[in-house]
């Protein structure tokens, strides 16, 4: 997945950061507000760090809902004031932010299409399991390689936290638009059962009926596709994305996957220059002898 470049998303900041910007955008308007809160709602958001650090969650819960209120207040005033705001763009501006922060008021704690950044609504909360990080916050992405070169042929955005399976039929797709020729095996983890596919032979991680000693040799090869998302994360920047939006987080997954190969082809060309010039090294200082050559890759 890719991680949005968003900060952890807890209600405290959120309500203050939606008071804040109805705040600035008011004084855009030039609408006059009957009270702010510049001065106690910044405190208040920060006393509720303390107290859910102390432990205190009756308190924590308490100048939450007062934090809360501050917004609501600031929001209901502005929505009075509405008409006296010129029919510009600056009046589109105020009504969908007055629309988003109202889904950031009414939205209950364990809602599927919760918001958990008001400048990128779309992020997806992913559970990965993991006991450093239980959650990442961003965009589901699938990324197909080649068995042998580890070359991507497809990798492609999925937003709303779909299951893994149900995006097998689309990657695929994408890799026989990409190479004009359908893929006749694909190998995939055991995330991907249910996936449906009927055309292409899915190979699933832990197969064991039925596999003829060429097909395991290949299974094995799945574990192949780690380091390269690894190198893509690392020296291709995929761990974050800091594009706007779903159609940012499509064209930087295409763009990280095009820069993985790049990559890739640029090493294979410092290996083979780098036995051309050991070749002719070995041919000038010592004509005559025969020597092998040395060659090295990144």
């Amino acid at each position: 997945m890719i991680e949005k470049n968003i900060a952890y998303p807890t209600d405290s900041r959120l309500y203050e950061r939606a008071r804040a910007q109805m705040v600035d955008l008011a004084q855009l308007a030039g609408v006059e507000l009957w009270q702010s809160y510049a001065r106690l709602a910044p405190r208040l958001a920060a006393q509720v760090g303390r107290y859910a650090h102390a432990r205190q969650f009756k308190r924590m819960q308490k100048a939450l809902r007062k934090l809360k209120g501050y917004t609501g207040r600031v929001l209901r005033d502005i929505r009075r004031q509405l008409d006296e705001i010129p029919e510009e763009p600056l009046r589109e501006r105020v009504l969908d932010k007055l629309v988003l922060v109202s889904r950031l008021l009414h939205q209950p704690p364990t809602d599927r299409g919760r918001i958990y950044a008001l400048h990128e609504p779309e992020v997806d909360c992913i559970s990965k399991g993991k006991a450093r990080i239980r959650y990442e916050f961003g965009t589901k992405v699938s990324i197909a390689t080649t068995l042998d070169g580890g070359f991507v042929v497809g990798t492609r955005s999925f937003p709303g936290n779909r299951y893994d399976g149900h995006t097998l039929g689309e990657t695929l797709e994408q890799v026989t638009i990409l190479t004009d020729h359908p893929p006749k095996r694909a190998v995939v983890d055991r995330g991907y059962k249910g996936h449906g596919v009927e055309r292409t032979q899915v190979l699933i991680s832990g197969a064991r009926r039925g596999l003829t000693p060429a097909l395991a040799k290949a299974l094995k090869r799945r574990s192949s596709i780690e380091p390269e998302i690894g190198h893509m994360k690392t020296d291709g920047r995929l761990a974050r994305c800091f594009l706007k939006g779903t159609p940012g987080d499509a064209l930087f997954a295409v763009l990280c996957g095009c820069a993985h190969n790049i990559r890739k082809i640029l090493a294979h060309l410092r290996a083979w220059l780098a036995s051309i010039v050991v070749a002719i090294l070995n041919a000038v200082y010592h004509p005559g002898r025969q020597y092998q050559t040395v060659t090295w890759s990144e």
